[in-house]
């Protein structure tokens, strides 16, 4: 009994020092400069405390002196900051066309970009692209590497990393966080794509400081992330509300990779617009789609943009469309989770006002008249890289604790 007694007073003395560190470290994280006397009033932990911890994070370089500030009468105080290059982080996207990682420093700014063609053939051989992936940013990393964060596609429990479904991947059951950790022998978290998009959202690009937001990400699939009181909602199994792409919205519709026909997926994705544009081209030779490509089997999303830029009234159409979808799912989950905050990402989302104006009236249209007034949604302004920098963001959370 008394050595379980001594063991229990280490591990408090141990979870109270992480706690403490963390504390010291997230104030002058988000204060940018500030005093240790400022910190010890803001945390109410001692001055000697504070000196403590400081000089701790200060070995680790995670934390220098940059000068004094302004005197209240006395000695002017000295000022520390975060070193915001002290570590960096790999942040990976799997949900797109392109499999996309960046090397991130500790403010989220990105430092180096890598992308490649996924290989989605077989399950296999898109895990050893990931690996390449994750080795080409490794080589480009030129601070010590807090770890490696994921936003894959697919259902998941979190807390393992384990995968359960990843259909647009091929992969079934699949220990990513282990296989990755045992690899690089570095801490690594996944999420769902739209759960790190939310992330991103709620941490760095939330002008309002909601508490509670959904983004829903139109790409190559389509999903949605939700944070609830600033965190980000799991469900119950530990995997998150996400997978809507796989809600049926069109009765007798297109089959869909889930083995159901008329997925939100199907007529709302980046591969169901690139489907009908194909299909369109092939049967219109006059069509505007025709005029950027070689062969309708060439047309891409970038495709698309160039014709809903040259005014394609067809695209224009299908694209309003698909908004239509996007606006009753949007419906669905402002009336389910009563949150006034929907930001469109992915791939979609460049087609700006256009896909945002079908979406903002279906939902108006569908949602409880009260909740529908007072809704905001709109598009994104982190772009492509959302999904990277949520990813990165987890161990910005989880390892150090300042967001």
């Amino acid at each position: 009994m008394e050595f379980l007694l001594i063991a229990l007073q280490k591990a408090t003395q141990v979870d109270t020092k992480q706690h403490n560190q963390r504390l010291v470290l997230r104030v002058i994280y988000d204060q940018g400069e500030i005093s240790r006397a400022e910190i010890a009033r803001i945390t109410h932990l001692t001055r000697t405390t504070v000196s403590n911890v400081v000089t701790g994070l200060m070995s680790e370089g995670l934390v220098a002196e940059i000068g004094q500030g302004p005197s209240a009468g006395g000695k002017p105080p000295t000022l520390l900051h975060v070193v915001d290059d002290a570590r960096q982080i790999i942040g990976i996207d799997l949900a797109n066309r392109e499999l996309q990682g960046g090397v991130f420093d500790l403010r989220g700014r990105m430092q180096r970009h890598v992308s490649m063609t996924a290989d989605r053939s077989n399950g296999e051989a898109l895990l050893a692209q990931v690996y390449d992936l994750i080795e080409q940013l490794q080589a480009l990393a030129e601070r010590p590497l807090l770890g490696i964060g994921v936003g894959t596609p697919g259902l998941m429990n979190v807390d393992e990393g384990f995968i359960y479904d990843a259909l647009n991947l091929n992969w079934r059951d699949l220990p990513l966080r282990d296989l990755l950790q045992s690899r690089y022998n570095l801490p690594v978290y996944a999420v769902n794509d739209s759960q790190a998009a939310a992330l991103a959202q709620f941490l760095f690009d939330n002008p309002q400081k909601a508490t509670s937001l959904i983004v829903i990400k139109a790409g190559q699939g389509t999903s949605a992330g939700i944070v609830l009181n600033r965190r980000l909602f799991f469900g119950s199994n530990h995997s998150g509300a996400s997978e809507i792409g796989h809600l049926r919205v069109v009765e007798g519709g297109e089959p869909c990779v889930c083995g159901h026909f008329g997925c939100l997926e199907t007529v709302a994705s980046s591969r169901a617009l690139i489907r009908w544009a194909r299909s369109v081209a092939a049967v219109n030779p006059a069509s505007q789609l025709n005029q950027f490509v070689g062969a309708p089997e060439e047309i891409t999303t970038e495709t698309l943009l160039l014709a809903f830029q040259a005014g394609d009234p067809d695209l224009n159409r299908a694209i309003v469309r698909a908004g239509r979808y996007l606006g009753a799912a949007a419906a669905n989950l402002v009336t389910a989770f009563n949150i006034p905050l929907v930001y469109i990402a992915g791939s979609l989302s460049r087609f700006g006002d256009a896909l945002l104006d079908p979406i903002q009236e279906e939902m108006r249209q569908r949602a409880y008249v009260r909740l529908a007034e007072t809704t905001q949604i709109e598009i994104s302004r982190l772009g492509q890289d959302i999904v990277m920098l949520g990813a990165a963001s987890l161990l910005l959370m989880n390892e150090l604790g300042v967001v």
